[in-house]
C-alpha cells in the first residue's frame, strides 16, 4: 500500500472512530432474524401485498422467499433515466428465476443540470440530492425488503440514492446503471461551435443543431461530468457489478448485466458494511486519477457523514499529491466515455491503481471481499456475463495510461487556502501557464451580471471574476457553467482570467482556472463578501494559495457586502426550499441538510 494513502486512511479512521461506531451500531440495531416482513402485523402485510398477483401473495405470506425493492429515478423526459423504463421487468423476471420476489418500492425525482443550466431551476439542483435521499427513505420505510436495487445515473441522483441507502445500510444494495448514449458529435467540434456562438459568430440555430448532435439518444451524456463520475465512483467503491458502468443502454450486454445484478443480490453484503473509510478513500483516488467532477468534493463529504466517516478537503488534496492522472476524457481531453471504455475502461484503471498500491484491496464489495473481480473484463457468453482477465494493456494511451506513464504525476484537484477561506479547483483541464494568476477583481452578485458585462465589451482585460452570494444558504449553490464559454473566449484572446465563487462550476469545469465552493460563503460573512472592484487577487493552483492582496487592518474596517436575494427565493418552486437554505451546512461538510445523529 502506498504509505501516504495508508497514512491518510489511518487518520480518517482515527478521526471517525466514534461516529463510525455509532453508525454501525445504528444499522446493526435495525437487523432482525429472518425476513423483515415477518415482523409486520397481518394488517400491515395485507396492505403491503394487496396489489400483488396470487402467486406473489402466497410467497410473501409464507415468508420464505426474499423480497427485493426497486428504487428508481426513471422518467421519460431525460435521456439518462429513460432506459430505466424496462429495468423493472428485467429485474422481476430474473428474480423469479432466482426464487425471489420484487416490488417497485418508489420513485425519486431526477432533474437535469443540463436543462436547468443558467435557469432558476438550477437553484433546486443541489437540494434535489437531499430530497432524493428522503424519497429513498420513504420508499424503504415499509420495512418489507431483504435487499434493494438502486436505479440512478446522473448528477444528484446517485449521491442522493446512496445517502438514503446508507440510512438502510443493514440491507444489501446494488446500484444498477443505465449506461451512456452512443458517441455523437466529437467533443472538439462541440467545443469549437460553443465558442463560436459565445463570440457571436454563428446563430442560435447552428448551436442547437450541434448540441442536438451531441445529446442525441437515450443514455447519459458522454462527457466526463458528474453523471459519469458517479458511475466510476459506484464501481470503484464496490456498489456496481464489475464492468457495468459504461455499457450502452438498449444492448444485449446491458440487459445481461442487469440480470447479473439480480443473481448477485443473494451474495451481496449489507451496504453499510461496504461504504467505510477505505472504500471512500478508494472513491477519492478514483476521482483524482480520472480528473472527475468537482461536485464530488461535496458529495463524497456528505456520503462520508452518512456512513459515520469524517472526510474533509485536506484529505482529498493530500491524496491528489500522490495519485497520478491516468485519463484524458472531455473536458480534460477530446475523448468521450465510450472511448474510455474501449481503451480499457474501469478494469484497466482499477488494476493499475490496485497494483500500484493506490487502492485498498481489503474492502467489501457487492461481489464479496476484495477488488480482484473489478480488475477483470466483462464478456457476454450465451446471454450471461462472465469476468475474465483482459489484455492488461491500454488500447489507446491518448485516453488511458498506466501509472508508470501518467498524464500528470498528481491528481486533477487542489485545495486552495488563504485569507479568502477554503475552496477547490479542478486543474486537470487547466494548462500549466494558466494555473497562476494575479489580477484585479471585478465583483458580481449574479452570473447574468457578468454575462451582461461581457456582452458590453467591459471584460476585455486581465481580471478575476468574483461571483458571490451563490452559496448553499444564499440560493442553493447553483452551477455557474454558463460562464465557461465567455471566460474561455477571453482567455483565448490572451487575457489572464479566473473565477472565484462560493457557488459551483459543475463536472464540466474546463480550461479556465476556477476557485469554487469557497467557504465560508458570502451570506455567512465569508471574506469573499469583503472584496471590492480593483482589489488584487492571487490564485495559485500549483501552491494551493488563494489570497486577497489587501492589508488585514483595511479588511477589518470594511463592511461586508449585502445582496437582495428575495427575488430568487420564490418562483420555480424555490419558495418550497426556504427551510433547506436556513439549515444547510457548508460546502466542505457536503452542503447537506441532515443531522445524521452519529457525528463525533
Amino acid at each position: 500500500m502506498n504509505p501516504i494513502v495508508k497514512n491518510i486512511t489511518d487518520r480518517i479512521i482515527l478521526r471517525s472512530r466514534g461516529s463510525r461506531r455509532a453508525y454501525l451500531d445504528k444499522i446493526n440495531g435495525m437487523r432482525i432474524q429472518g425476513r423483515h416482513r415477518g415482523a409486520l402485523a397481518c394488517g400491515n402485510l395485507a396492505h403491503a401485498f394487496a396489489a400483488c398477483g396470487t402467486a406473489d401473495k402466497q410467497d410473501l405470506s409464507a415468508d420464505v422467499k426474499a423480497n427485493y425493492a426497486i428504487v428508481s429515478s426513471y422518467n421519460d423526459m431525460l435521456s439518462a433515466h429513460q432506459p430505466f423504463q424496462h429495468f423493472p421487468d428485467i429485474i422481476r423476471q430474473e428474480a423469479r428465476k432466482q426464487g425471489a420476489i420484487v416490488q417497485f418500492a418508489g420513485g425519486v425525482p431526477a432533474m437535469c443540470d443540463g436543462v436547468t443550466q443558467g435557469r432558476a431551476g438550477m437553484e433546486l439542483s443541489l437540494f434535489s440530492r437531499d430530497v432524493i435521499a428522503m424519497a429513498t427513505a420513504i420508499a424503504l420505510s415499509h420495512d418489507m425488503f431483504d435487499g434493494v436495487f438502486y436505479l440512478g445515473v446522473c448528477d444528484k441522483i446517485v449521491p442522493g440514492l446512496l445517502l438514503g441507502a446508507l440510512s438502510f445500510g443493514h440491507l444489501p444494495g446494488i446500484f444498477v446503471p443505465a449506461g451512456p448514449m452512443t458517441s455523437g458529435l466529437p467533443n472538439g467540434e462541440k467545443a469549437r461551435i460553443r465558442q463560436l456562438y459565445a463570440e457571436g459568430k454563428i446563430a442560435r440555430e447552428e448551436l442547437l443543431k450541434a448540441e442536438s448532435q451531441s445529446y442525441h439518444s437515450p443514455g447519459t451524456c458522454t462527457f466526463y461530468g458528474t453523471a459519469n463520475s458517479n458511475q466510476m465512483l459506484m464501481e470503484i467503491m464496490g456498489l456496481h457489478l464489475p464492468g457495468s458502468s459504461f455499457i450502452n443502454p438498449g444492448t444485449e450486454m446491458r440487459d445481461a448485466m442487469t440480470r447479473a445484478a439480480v443473481a448477485q443480490m443473494r451474495e451481496a453484503p449489507a451496504l453499510g458494511e461496504i461504504i467505510d473509510e477505505k472504500a471512500l478513500v478508494n472513491g477519492m483516488v478514483g476521482l483524482l486519477a480520472t480528473g472527475g467532477s468537482t461536485n464530488h468534493t461535496l458529495h463524497l463529504m456528505a456520503i462520508g457523514h452518512a456512513a459515520g466517516v469524517q472526510l474533509n478537503w485536506q484529505d482529498l488534496a493530500d491524496l491528489s499529491d500522490v495519485v497520478p492522472l491516468l485519463t484524458r476524457i472531455y473536458p480534460n481531453g477530446l475523448a468521450d466515455i465510450n472511448h474510455f471504455q474501449a481503451a480499457g475502461g474501469m478494469a484497466y484503471l482499477m488494476k493499475e491503481l490496485k497494483d500500484a498500491g493506490l487502492l485498498h484491496d481489503d474492502v467489501m464489495t457487492v461481489m464479496g471481499p476484495g477488488l480482484l473481480a473489478y480488475t477483470k473484463d466483462a464478456f457476454l457468453e450465451e446471454g450471461r456475463i462472465v469476468w475474465q482477465d483482459g489484455s492488461g494493456e491500454s488500447h489507446d494511451k491518448h485516453i488511458l495510461r498506466p501509472v508508470s506513464a501518467p498524464f500528470s504525476p498528481d491528481g486533477g484537484m487542489k485545495l486552495l487556502k488563504g485569507n479568502l477561506g477554503r475552496g477547490v479547483i479542478k486543474t486537470s483541464a487547466v494548462l500549466d501557464r494558466h494555473r497562476k494568476i494575479i489580477a484585479p477583481a471585478i465583483v458580481f452578485h449574479a452570473q447574468d451580471e457578468m454575462l451582461a458585462a461581457y456582452e458590453k465589451g467591459e471584460l476585455e482585460k486581465d481580471f478575476v471574476a468574483v461571483v458571490r452570494f451563490q452559496g448553499p444558504k444564499a440560493n442553493g449553490m447553483p452551477e455557474l457553467h454558463k460562464l465557461t464559454p465567455s471566460l474561455g473566449v477571453l482567455q483565448d484572446k490572451g487575457y489572464k482570467v479566473a473565477l472565484i465563487t462560493d457557488g459551483r462550476m459543475s463536472g464540466a469545469s474546463g480550461k479556465v482556472p476556477a476557485a469554487i465552493h469557497l467557504t465560508p460563503e458570502a451570506l455567512e460573512g465569508g471574506p469573499i463578501g469583503l472584496i471590492q472592484d480593483g482589489d488584487m487577487i492571487e490564485l495559485d493552483a500549483m501552491s494551493g494559495v488563494l489570497r486577497l492582496h489587501v492589508p488585514a487592518d483595511e479588511l477589518q474596517g470594511r463592511t461586508p457586502a449585502k445582496a437582495d436575494l428575495t427575488s430568487g427565493h420564490s418562483g420555480m418552486g424555490r419558495e418550497l426550499f426556504g427551510a433547506f437554505r436556513r439549515v444547510v451546512g457548508s460546502a466542505e461538510t457536503g452542503a447537506g441538510i441532515f443531522d445524521w445523529g452519529h457525528e463525533p
